[in-house]
């Protein structure tokens, strides 16, 4: 059966990521809707804001360039919030899979925790739907032009695979910005502790606070999500949507 498929990102739905990840499913047969952010909401994690007051949430359609087949909503909401939403038949019924990406910027290691892309693809699971969050690791100051059909077309063999997963599957994948015959084959790996790029807070007086990103040098741990990606492998890590921790729970049982 073809899935009902939902896509969506934390970049904005003018992202050329989201478009790619919309044509992928497009390639798969699939009839893919889109409900993404009006604006970029990097950065929210599974945060539930919208836009407006009383948590009213302005809904917008969309004509997609190059993608005017496609229904799509621009929506004043983070994406935690539209998965949320996708999940209580607000886009025209709970999505099988939701799509979220594709990312600007690699989503490794725990750091996946403040990810706007990751989290819209956790609320989904947890809502019992399937999710693959998709990132390309690109400078995002730097890179002009990413190589979006990359991710595109690296994840397109896993998307059907997941589909028929158990409800709640959720799967990170990251893809090396670079042509997709110079990129090696799809590694799974376990989250890294830490990635290539971490955050620094600095105070800058009493009143100020900034908050920044950071290069750290050393070695990655080998076999994790951060290490592969460096190694120009895509990468791909099952996640465990939020549940209890049995160790801990069975020592006051």
């Amino acid at each position: 059966m073809t899935p009902r498929v939902l896509v969506t990102n934390d970049d904005g739905i003018d992202s050329p990521g989201l478009h790619a990840l919309v044509r992928c499913a497009l390639e798969l047969g699939w009839d893919p809707v889109v409900a993404a952010p009006v604006t970029e909401s990097s950065g929210t994690s599974a945060g539930l804001t919208a836009a407006k007051d009383a948590r009213q949430v302005a809904v917008e359609r969309r004509r997609l360039p190059g993608l005017e087949e496609v229904t799509a909503y621009a929506v004043a909401a983070h994406p935690g919030l539209i998965a949320l939403i996708a999940c209580h038949d607000g886009f025209g019924g709970r999505p099988d899979l939701l799509l979220s990406g594709v990312n600007r910027g690699a989503n490794v290691g725990r750091a996946i925790l403040h990810s706007g892309t990751v989290g819209a693809a956790l609320t989904a699971a947890v809502n019992r739907s399937r999710a693959v969050a998709v990132s390309l690791d690109t400078e995002i100051e730097e890179v002009t032009d990413p190589h979006w059909a990359t991710a595109a077309t690296l994840v397109r063999d896993l998307l059907p695979k997941v589909a028929e997963m158990a409800p709640g599957t959720v799967v990170n994948v990251n893809v090396p910005d670079r042509p997709v015959d110079e990129v090696r084959e799809l590694r799974w790996g376990r989250l890294a502790s830490y990635g290539r790029v971490q955050s620094k807070i600095t105070q800058l007086g009493e009143d100020l606070i900034e908050v920044g990103n950071v290069v750290v040098e050393g070695e990655l741990e080998e076999g994790t999500d951060a290490a592969l990606l460096a190694q120009g492998h895509a990468t791909a890590t099952p996640l465990t949507p939020v549940t209890e921790d049995e160790q801990v729970l069975s020592t006051f049982s």
